[in-house]
């Protein structure tokens, strides 16, 4: 029901920037929290950021100052502004959303992955 696109993946050398951004497209009645989650090659998927609908924001610590999430409700967007980018942030990064679907029996919660976007930080 509800789909989840990303795009600005890259290769891009230490101390560079990248922006991602995540559309949202399908049947849906609202989407709550968004986010962009990470994986390493051999480590387990981690949360980089993550935004409310009203814009209440958290970020991993190995991120902080250095990365800024924003969203556009208007158009079901988050974007991930990616600064002074190290060979550690390189993996797949992975864009979230809660929202709320309709279904026979009511509305109930929905969680959405995208298919993930490759992001190479080379030193």
């Amino acid at each position: 029901q509800v789909r989840l696109v990303e795009s600005g993946g890259g290769l891009v050398q230490a101390g560079g920037s990248l922006r991602l951004s995540c559309v949202a497209s399908g049947s849906f009645l609202s989407i709550g929290v968004m986010g962009w989650h990470r994986q390493a090659p051999g480590k387990q998927r981690e949360m980089v950021a993550t935004i409310t609908r009203g814009g209440g924001i958290n970020y991993s610590e190995p991120v902080k100052g250095r990365f800024t999430i924003s969203r556009d409700n208007a158009k079901n967007t988050v974007y991930l502004q990616m600064n002074s980018l190290k060979p550690e942030d390189t993996g797949v990064y992975y864009c979230n959303a809660e929202s709320q679907i309709t279904t026979s029996r009511g509305t109930k919660a929905w969680n959405s992955w995208g298919q993930g976007t490759q992001v190479t930080v080379s030193s």
